[in-house]
């Protein structure tokens, strides 16, 4: 190992960052955390945030993250980790900006900036189709709007205004990095198509912005070597290249090492869905982002959270907690429940935005009740029909060489992945990857720096991900799901227009 290179990847995650090395052969040699409550307390954060009296305030300490970053450092160096070998770094940090206080991405206090930019350019679907998602509260260009609003001296005196990725890089190359294409992707100013800035989204938000957020980069560019502080205090050779940060979510799809068509299905507390996709069809549900490691190509982005502590209920409810009986019952029904559908949401979903348990018969009437058993497969067809209906919204289409990449805790029930591959009719595989983000970071680091030396593409330097076939559609399932997927979107529409006529009465 003597004389190995390295590539190190970072992410500033919500409550610690994180720090993992991995040699040519892309074996991880090193791997570190700060925990920001425990590691820092002077910072008073809880979770790694300071939530505020009104509830919707949520930000992070700026000077935290830099502590931390000297902190994991030192460790680094103490623990005999030969850093002179880091031939190149990048990483990764949530979507927000850097004040002394930055607004972090649980923050929901720019409801009204949101209305705003959304009426400026003319509608959600207009934003939406311009820089691939409506308006967030957590996006930076309703977070810059309203400190605009509330402290317009102190923004018009602003020089650069960084995302935590990109501050996180100015820290490395000792100057203002640029944002790179696929964060900067999630702050609804960004043209997806002509990755510019747009000026109707821009003049929107704040005078002057665009001077502000500097240039925008793909994600794989080197911004240069470490600075002189860094190659001084904890020996990084001079020759050491800063890869272009990123956020976490496109890291995880570097970290997953996906391909095109592939689909990454997180079955955790929340539900979440990377794809890969060439042509993006921008909804008002999901996200749609410039691809990390392919700028020519996108990632769609799907969030549903009720994912696991849904399932975990109704298993408790019909299956007397046991996730083996959980299983008998969904074997013993038949692909497609015999037409019955169910929507569970316990908490208020976000795809779609509904709450409740609603079900509908083989005629589409709803039921107040099922059976059992055939409530256990109406949770698990309706959740992975919701999955597929959305993410075909977004452009993205099944393709004879699509992989299903399964990871979460729900991935190792292979009943549970049976009925994922029917619906989808694609071979799931299972992942192992662990700290997606963090290991998708040292992989960018490796990438960009191979780039300069020839236009390889990530599965060029990396190759599939090494994952393990546990299941593959059965014959009959497209016939099955095809029509029962058409029955499921009329029924949810049905439903989330009855919600609408409550409102309005």
């Amino acid at each position: 190992m003597a004389s190995a290179a390295y590539y190190l990847g970072f992410d500033f995650s919500t409550q610690q960052l994180k720090a993992i090395a991995v040699n040519e052969q892309l074996q991880v040699v090193y791997e570190d955390n700060v925990h920001f409550d425990k590691d820092l307390p002077e910072f008073g954060t809880q979770g790694g945030v300071h939530v505020h009296s009104d509830k919707l305030r949520v930000t992070s300490p700026v000077l935290m993250w830099v502590k931390a970053l000297d902190c994991i450092l030192d460790r680094m160096k103490s623990s005999g980790f030969n850093i002179s070998k880091v031939k190149a770094l990048s990483g990764s940090g949530q979507s927000c900006f850097s004040v002394s206080d930055s607004p972090v991405w649980m923050d929901s206090s720019t409801s009204a900036e949101c209305d705003h930019l959304e009426k400026s350019v003319g509608g959600p679907q207009v934003l939406a189709n311009i820089t691939g998602s409506r308006a967030y509260e957590r996006f930076t260009g309703n977070q810059i709007a309203k400190i605009y609003k509330q402290k317009p001296k102190e923004y018009l005196e602003t020089e650069r205004i960084s995302l935590v990725s990109s501050f996180a890089a100015s820290l490395f190359i000792g100057d203002c990095a640029p944002i790179d294409y696929s964060d900067g992707s999630g702050m609804n100013l960004l043209d997806i198509h002509d990755k510019t800035w747009n000026e109707k989204c821009l003049n929107a938000c704040a005078p002057h912005l665009k001077e502000k957020l500097g240039s925008v980069v793909p994600s794989c560019s080197v911004l240069g070597p470490v600075s002189t502080y860094y190659v001084q205090r904890y020996g990084f050779s001079h020759d050491c290249c800063v890869i272009a940060f990123t956020g976490d979510n496109p890291a995880s799809l570097a970290g997953m090492r996906l391909e095109e068509g592939d689909i990454a299905v997180s079955l955790g507390t929340s539900d979440t869905l990377f794809l890969w996709i060439q042509q993006p069809t921008p909804a008002l549900e999901g996200h749609i982002f410039i691809n990390p490691v392919h700028s020519q190509d996108y990632m769609a982005l799907l969030c549903f959270k009720n994912g696991s502590l849904m399932r975990e209920k109704i298993r408790d409810e019909c299956s007397s907690g046991s996730w083996e009986e959980f299983s008998k019952m969904l074997r013993s029904t038949p692909s497609g429940n015999s037409g019955h559908i169910g929507f569970y949401f316990d908490v208020m979903e976000i795809t779609p935005q509904a709450v409740g348990v609603h079900r509908f018969d083989a005629e589409s009437q709803k039921v107040s009740e099922f059976p059992e058993d055939v409530e256990i497969r109406a949770l698990i067809e309706g959740q992975f029909m919701a999955k597929r209906i959305y993410a075909e919204r977004l452009g993205y289409k099944i393709r004879p060489q699509t992989r299903i990449l399964a990871t979460g805790g729900a991935s190792c029930n292979q009943d549970i992945l049976q009925v994922l591959s029917d619906i989808f009719n694609a071979p799931v595989h299972t992942l192992s990857t662990t700290n997606s983000a963090c290991l998708g970071c040292a992989y960018q680091a490796a990438h960009g720096l191979a780039m300069q030396s020839s236009p390889l593409s990530f599965t060029d330097v990396f190759g599939s991900a090494q994952s393990k076939l546990v299941v593959t559609p059965r014959a009959e399932s497209a016939k099955i799901y095809q029509p029962l997927m058409n029955r499921y979107a009329e029924c949810e529409s049905a439903l989330l227009q009855q919600s609408k006529n409550i409102l309005r009465t």
